[in-house]
């Protein structure tokens, strides 16, 4: 079904100040989407809205932490007052760590499940319960990983939260049909965004260096542009997941089919990380 043609319509986007944030608001302010963009970073925030202003397109800033009260609230008061209604929400926003499970806090733990989990599932269900009441179709979306099908050792909290997203997802797609929302999980593989550097910072080790880790095989890095044109299409065509990756994809199937072959990349990656920690 979805929401039709993208001209004209609106976008929420959380974490749009760089990586796939940044780069699906680009990809769909060329569809002629309007679009409202959060992040912590108001400076980033500005640079990515005036090279889309630059080019024609309408774009509202707001600076937020979609963990803090009333931040779900206040994005889509900002798109209702900007553009009047809004027919997309892109729950983007989050970050991961690299640390031993036992050797992480509670507040650790209890945080980024805050920003990964909680915050987007409060903005789509928010979203979701005003295009209700307005009588209005709608796409939800939020960022998942393809780490919510299998995890790797050290990054357990992380795939933690990308799971339950994929969860909340695939329940919300059918709770909602009847009123014409539409939800997808997003699940991109290795992408060149700021995501390790500051997953390096958050587990005590120098944020410094590529963007992505040096081990990753070169054919499973994409850039965060792919992951925007796999977003458009699903918009345009609305289906439950959006991978990027058809080999990753399968993988995961065949992971969950046979986990126990799956151990002895567990173990190797474990020792690598391990090693890496250590410094």
């Amino acid at each position: 079904m979805g929401i039709g043609p993208l001209r004209d319509k609106v976008a929420i986007i959380t974490g749009g100040s760089s990586g796939i944030g940044a780069a699906t608001a680009r990809a769909l302010a060329a569809e002629g989407m309007h679009l409202v963009l959060a992040a912590r970073r108001a400076d980033r925030l500005r640079s990515v809205a005036a090279g889309i202003e630059g080019r024609g397109g309408r774009v509202v800033t707001v600076e937020t932490d979609v963990a803090a009260p009333g931040s779900s609230v206040g994005l889509l008061d900002a798109a209702e007052r900007a553009f009047g209604r809004f027919d997309v929400v892109f729950a983007n926003a989050g970050y991961g760590f690299e640390k031993a499970h036992h050797e992480t806090t509670e507040e650790a733990l209890r945080h980024i499940f805050e920003v990964n989990f909680f915050a987007s599932t409060d903005l789509v269900t928010q979203a979701s319960r005003r295009l209700i009441e307005r009588g209005r179709a709608g796409h939800m979306l939020m960022c998942s990983s393809c780490l919510a099908k299998f995890t790797i050792p050290y990054f357990g909290a992380y795939a933690a939260t990308k799971a339950a997203q994929s969860m909340m997802c695939r329940a919300m797609r059918f709770e909602l049909e009847p009123h014409g929302i539409e939800v997808s999980s997003v699940h991109p593989v290795t992408t060149v965004t700021e995501f390790f550097e500051e997953a390096a910072r958050r587990s005590g080790r120098d944020a410094a260096g590529s963007k992505v880790p040096d081990h990753a095989p070169k054919f499973f890095v994409q850039p965060p542009e792919r992951v925007a044109r796999a977003i458009v299409a699903c918009l345009k065509r609305p289906r439950s997941e959006v991978w990027t990756s058809l080999s990753i994809r399968l993988a995961a199937g065949f992971i969950t089919a046979f986990p126990g072959l799956f151990d002895f990349a567990c173990r190797r990656e474990a020792a690598r990380s391990r090693k890496a920690l250590r410094g």
